[in-house]
């Protein structure tokens, strides 16, 4: 195998692992925050600005990832 196969492999798994990980924090970020909702509805207004920004910073990390990806990839 020649080193663009390589960059293309490195590419895929930088993708596939920036994606599928900040999907399940996500997921485990808004399972909590509902059930937090539901337990203290009076604070659901901060919960919820805090769940938003930490949703932000969480996709900042698939962007990243995808920055990368391209980067690996332009190197072919």
């Amino acid at each position: 195998m020649d080193q663009s196969t390589w960059i293309a492999i490195a590419a895929a798994f930088t993708i596939a692992f920036s994606t599928i990980f900040p999907a399940l924090g996500q997921g485990k970020a808004a399972k909590s925050a509902i059930e937090s909702i539901a337990r203290q509805p009076e604070a659901a207004k901060d919960i919820r600005s805090t769940l938003l920004l930490s949703l932000a910073l969480m996709e900042a990390i698939t962007i990243y990832g995808l920055i990368v990806a391209f980067m690996l990839i332009s190197k072919i």
